[in-house]
């Protein structure tokens, strides 16, 4: 990246907003080339939202040259397309360390720059965020601008309206862009991506006013007060021909379609629009991965990449043993089972690459639902399914599903419906950080009635433990990590696994390490290694959150009087909580050592899944290390 630095003659002199506004439409071009090769080069070498980012660089530009944001407000949505910006904020100097651990975040933080005024990562949430900063605004007596940037998937979903609305009714002046590239991470669905592909060229639509206020001038005695009744309303023809008319009835003045890649005919419609009282929406037009050729043709795949080689945009190998994921195992077992069973029906929120679903969309496309980005919608819709005697597989990562809490508890939960979730990118994700980690789902789960909630060791257990949540009456949760397993083979008829019962791993006489899902062999391997230090410790994979193998957790109990458990989730109100309630409640702890190790009370920042695992003290030596102290080595 060193090389594509000492080029950038303009993107080296920016460190702040106001940099921007100095430079002329030639030097915003070159700048904009300049941010791309740069966006480009570091996300060959680490990963990164590449397609999303190299989108929106003309409309970055344009943004920070119509509006002064020393003062006014900006706030991304999901922040996925915020590289230009931290770019153009200071951290050009930083910009090496994006997505490492110790190293800038890849989404907007209020903590890392006083330019990023919201922390964002999930998405749908700008507008309602820059509402808040719009009423702030006006009770303080200030006066300046607020910003908000959404994209089109990002409006698929409920909270995005419910800023709309309440943004239209209060009428406080702010603005919306809406960029429009017809995507989210996959190819956008639902009736509202289609309502705004509607779109009308210019020379089509004079031609139609032209035509309609003649047709009027035409009609006897009335017609030229109708004409001219039309002319003087005839923006709302535009409006009714384009998706006008939608964001209208929300009380936003529209403005749109306009060229998401032309610099200075954005910069002009902003510079015009900061006159208008009132609340604006602007919808621009982008192409994702604009200005790359490999990320233009493969937007899904370059929406959030690993790293790649730039010049051909090849995904780097590296030696390894080639395992399959968890996600692609989650898929295939799917996709058998719903050969076998015509009443599994897939449900994903708009990821269907991402959720390893896209092997079902192909093999049975009457019974796989991509719902957008509407996790609330997905759970209450499979609950629907579920009435009528069919099984959804609700494929969502596990920090999403945190959208969707209400969901789960008053619509499935309570129904005891036979749904079922399957949580990838379980505990720690990796350099996404805090807003991905899905390190909650023990704690916002195991306290539900009725649901089971599962983690499986490898991938064969991942196999038995779909078929189990499948035949069980009742909600199920799987939970599995990102990445892959260590290689166990799956059956091609995996059995179902006795709800509430786990496996004795390895067997001892001096511990015991009571752990699930991703711990279970850092488990076994930490006791390997206790060996050699003359500790015999057994390791119990308790595959169950809930119900507990409640007997086998207190046999284990009544044998050891030092007790490890281990998890990769929050200890607030996880596995290793619902297991001392256990021994609490059945007065199992007198005279016993027990200790937690897992996610601690805090949000865990960016890094690769081994530096945080090792970070906490959840990988082999962080287990080993603890138990020796434990047994007073």
């Amino acid at each position: 990246m060193t090389d594509v630095l000492m080029n950038t003659t303009i993107l080296s002199r920016i460190s702040k907003p106001g940099d921007v506004k100095a430079l002329s439409m030639a030097e915003m071009a070159t700048l904009a080339q300049e941010l791309r090769d740069v966006i480009i080069s570091q996300v060959a070498g680490h990963g990164g939202h590449l397609a999303p980012s190299l989108g929106v660089v003309e409309l970055t530009l344009a943004l920070f040259k119509a509006f002064d944001l020393e003062e006014d407000k900006l706030i991304w949505d999901v922040g996925h397309q915020a590289y230009a910006h931290k770019l153009l904020t200071g951290r050009l100097d930083t910009f090496h360390t994006l997505r490492q651990k110790g190293g800038l975040s890849g989404f907007p933080r209020i903590c890392e720059n006083p330019y990023d005024h919201f922390g964002v990562g999930h998405s749908s949430t700008s507008i309602s965020a820059a509402l808040g900063m719009a009423v702030a605004r006006d009770l303080k007596g200030e006066d300046h601008e607020v910003i908000a940037v959404i994209g089109d998937g990002s409006l698929t979903a409920g909270l995005a309206f419910e800023g709309l609305n309440q943004a239209g009714d209060l009428g406080r002046k702010m603005v919306v862009v809406l960029n429009d590239n017809e995507m989210s991470i996959s190819k956008n669905v639902g009736a509202l991506s289609q309502f705004l592909s509607r779109k009308m060229t210019t020379p089509f639509l004079q031609r139609l006013k032209g035509d309609v206020e003649g047709l009027l001038g035409s009609i006897p005695k009335i017609g030229d007060d109708l004409a001219g009744y039309a002319k003087r309303y005839g923006d709302s023809v535009k409006s009714f021909f384009t998706p006008g008319i939608l964001f209208e009835a929300f009380h936003f003045t529209y403005v749109g379609p306009i060229d998401g890649h032309n610099t200075a005919q954005m910069v002009k419609v902003f510079e015009e629009i900061r006159q208008i009282d009132k609340p604006v929406l602007v919808h621009v037009m982008t192409k994702k991965g604009k200005g790359y050729e490999p990320a233009e043709t493969d937007p899904t795949f370059f929406h959030g990449v690993g790293e790649f080689v730039p010049e051909t945009g090849l995904a780097r190998k590296f030696s390894g043993l080639g395992l399959p994921s968890y996600t692609s195992i989650f898929g295939s077992t799917l996709c058998a089972l719903a050969e076998r069973d015509k009443t599994i029906v897939a449900i994903t929120a708009a990821m269907p690459e991402g959720t390893g679903t896209e092997c079902f969309r192909k093999n049975y496309p009457e019974r796989f639902v991509d719902v957008g980005i509407c996790e609330q919608h997905a759970v209450t819709f499979a609950a629907g399914l579920a009435t009528q005697g069919y099984k959804p597989a609700v494929a969502i990562y596990s920090t999403f599903l945190q959208r969707a809490y209400d969901q789960i508890v008053h619509d499935v939960c309570l129904q005891n419906l036979n749904v079922n979730f399957f949580l990838d990118r379980g505990g720690l994700v990796g350099e996404d950080g805090a807003t991905h980690h899905g390190v909650f789902d023990f704690t916002y789960l195991r306290h539900i009635p009725n649901i089971v909630v599962m983690a499986p060791k490898d991938e064969a257990e991942l196999a038995r433990m779909m078929v189990t949540a499948f035949a069980h009456e009742g909600p199920c949760a799987v939970r599995y990590p990102r990445g892959t397993g260590v290689g166990a083979k799956v059956s091609r008829n995996p059995a179902k696994i006795p709800i509430g019962t786990g496996e004795l791993m390895r067997d001892g006489s001096h511990a015991v390490i009571i752990t699930l899902g991703s711990r279970v062999y850092p488990a076994v391997e930490a006791a390997m290694e206790l060996e050699a230090e003359g500790l015999e410790v057994a390791v119990f994979n308790s595959r169950f959150v809930k119900p507990l193998p409640r007997e086998q957790i207190l046999e284990l109990a009544a044998r050891f009087d030092t007790i490890l458990l281990v998890e990769e989730n929050a200890l607030a109100g996880g596995f290793g909580s619902a297991v001392l309630e256990l021994l609490a409640g059945e007065d199992a702890l007198s005279g016993r050592r027990v200790q937690r190790i897992g996610v601690p009370d805090e949000f865990v920042e960016h890094g690769t899944q081994k530096e945080l695992r090792a970070m906490i003290g959840i990988d082999t030596a962080g287990i080993k290390r603890t138990l020796l102290a434990m047994c007073g080595k």
